[in-house]
């Protein structure tokens, strides 16, 4: 009876991976989370030009009523970008009477910079 010769077994696989460890710690989820939510609001080049807009205008504040004409799109369509970016934490809304006034978050963009300059090290 004739018998094969012995197949050498396969080398173990590598407990860590095939690259070194990262030299600065991870994100975690949330920091990641926030962020992606404040770029997400940053993705839409019309809500980029509200956040402009608000940004330079007399005060640092702007009434949605003076945002519409800017970027050429209805109150509502207007109103609903500026909530994203309020949701994103990067402006803020107050009601007086029946207009709604937003403003930059002092310091937001500062933060995401030093936010994301410290997840991507």
């Amino acid at each position: 009876m004739l018998t094969a010769p012995a197949l050498p077994s396969p080398a173990p696989a590598p407990a860590a991976g095939c690259c070194a460890p990262p030299a600065a710690a991870e994100a975690d989820a949330e920091t990641a989370r926030r962020l992606a939510r404040v770029f997400k609001a940053l993705g839409d080049p019309t809500r980029v030009q509200l956040l402009a807009i608000v940004a330079a205008h007399d005060g640092g504040e702007a009434c949605v009523c003076d945002l519409t004409g800017p970027v050429g799109l209805a109150q509502p369509t207007v109103s609903h970008h500026l909530k994203i970016l309020v949701d994103a934490g990067l402006l803020t809304r107050e009601q007086r009477g029946r207009w709604a006034y937003y403003s930059l978050v002092p310091g937001a963009l500062d933060h995401v910079a030093h936010s994301l300059r410290d997840v991507v090290g």
